[in-house]
């Protein structure tokens, strides 16, 4: 990192040391390299990453949680989630959630299972800032449904052949290389995954087209496709088939992170609304003295509080080695309805000046809507915490030995991803005259309409033998929770 060092204090001022003068992050970096290009950047659709990201690595803020034998800081990720609230100070959503996905979200796996050479590869530039990264995750049939991704990387003696595509890519479209989540064999779902370090400037690669986005404007965000693109095999990160596992666990600090980067914009947004409704008269009174305002400015404030409570309870717990991914979702669940009734009353308050694009607030209006969409949407985080609690609603359906044909059963607005499928073996002796009028039963419920079908996702016997393997026995019962 050279002369230029870090110094956090996790819930408190952020510092950065340079020689023995001290300076914020704000002041030092945001407020000089960031914040007076922002508005030039949204309007060009992208910021330039190389140099941001540099400035950034120079100063240690790309590493914080990452061992010092790669460059990085050696702090527990505590730090990375103060930095994650600094870098709010950013006046618009796109830069910092790219930023987050460099320090946070495309490297955590890597760090954590990847082998000394791949480290030495790929995560020691991305902590200088020489390399910009991306997470090759989503797909345009998959986005909450990670464990239905159709990208295959395929083992051909020492090389992965990969094809297929990924969309909604941060940072895609100037990427040096992306941590890429593919189907690796012919397995279940949750085991057949493997997380892949793959330099974006092989043949093959094809960015597509830079997606026009809502908001988020100034991060760019690519639609990239593979067409037998190879890769050697020594880039996997850890042991094939288990990438679904380690991107869960990334999926825990990217949603602690986004929580972070949300929190310093809200209470912007609440502050430059009181000034604005302070000096902003209406019928012969300031805006900010009718009670309605400023009860729910109030109000507001006080939700950010409580996030930021929920957050620190989160992160404290995951340092400590906890597993946090019902607090998590909570976190995120909140954040992401919070950021919109943050800036959709703020927005109110400011009237018709809240409807240009003069004004921050309707810029976090656009970019803070993400929340409740990217890295797991609202109702993704309600199942986890619904699972958690254990009251998912269980179906169990009762089939026969002699109806192993294809049979569509009833599926529920859980993703695929989220459903256990079960199968016990039992002997037709076994079998009771209660067991098949249960099955009738069920039967007839999916024809008249009172259990939805899940159009084209077969549950038959021959499917299920296919995936788990020959040596199952006849099943009686399938038990969907």
């Amino acid at each position: 990192m050279g002369a230029a060092c870090a110094k956090v204090w996790f819930g408190l001022q952020r510092w950065v040391e340079v020689g023995t003068i001290q300076l914020p992050l704000d002041e030092l970096i945001i407020d000089k390299e960031i914040n007076p290009f922002v508005d030039k950047w949204e309007e060009e659709g992208q910021f330039p990453a190389h140099k941001v990201f540099k400035i950034l690595g120079q100063a240690g803020f790309l590493g914080v949680d990452k061992p010092t034998e790669y460059g990085g800081m050696g702090l527990d990720f505590s730090y990375n989630i103060a930095v994650a609230e600094e870098l709010g100070n950013i006046r618009c959503g796109g830069i910092p959630m790219a930023i987050g996905v460099q320090a946070g979200m495309a490297t955590p796996a890597l760090t954590r299972f990847g082998s000394h050479e791949l480290k030495k590869q790929f995560l020691v530039p991305t902590i200088a800032g020489d390399f910009v990264a991306c997470l090759g995750i989503s797909e345009p049939g998959a986005g909450s449904d990670v464990a239905n991704i159709k990208t295959t990387a395929v083992r051909k003696g020492d090389e992965y052949v990969i094809n297929g595509g990924k969309m909604w890519i941060t940072s895609g479209s100037q990427a040096d290389w992306m941590c890429l989540l593919a189907n690796t064999s012919e397995g279940p779902p949750h085991q057949n995954k493997s997380l892949i370090c793959l330099p974006m400037n092989l043949p093959g690669i094809h960015v597509a087209k830079k997606i026009d986005k809502l908001g988020m404007r100034a991060s760019d965000t690519a639609q990239i496709f593979f067409e037998d693109v190879r890769v050697p095999c020594k880039n996997l990160i850890g042991e094939e088939g288990k990438g679904f596992t380690y991107q869960m666990l990334q999926f825990q600090e990217e949603r602690l992170w986004g929580v972070a980067s949300a929190l310093t914009p809200m209470e912007t947004i609440i502050q430059e609304t009181i000034e604005y409704t302070r000096q902003r008269k209406v019928f012969g009174q300031p805006v900010l003295h009718n009670q309605t305002v400023h009860f729910r400015l109030a109000e507001l404030a006080t939700e950010v509080e409580l996030l930021r409570s929920l957050l620190h309870r989160a992160v404290a717990l995951y340092v400590e080695g906890n597993d946090v991914t019902k607090f998590a979702s909570m976190a995120k669940l909140k954040a992401g309805r919070l950021t919109r009734e943050v800036t959709d009353s703020c927005l109110q308050f400011w009237g018709g000046m809240g409807f240009t694009s003069e004004v921050l607030v309707s810029r976090f209006y656009r970019d803070l809507r993400l929340m409740s969409i990217g890295g797991g949407s609202d109702e993704t985080m309600l199942s986890i915490i619904c699972k958690y609690m254990d009251i998912l609603p269980r179906c169990q359906i009762f089939v026969d030995m002699k109806h192993s044909e294809s049979l569509q059963l009833p599926a529920f607005c859980f993703s695929a991803s989220l459903l256990k499928i079960h199968s016990f073996q039992m002997s037709s002796m076994e079998i009771n005259p209660g067991t098949s009028r249960r099955h009738e039963r069920n039967i007839e419920a999916i024809k008249c309409g009172s259990r939805r079908k899940k159009p084209g996702y077969n549950y038959s016997w021959e499917a299920q033998k296919r995936q788990r393997g020959s040596s199952m026995g006849c099943p009686t019962t399938l038990l969907i929770d």
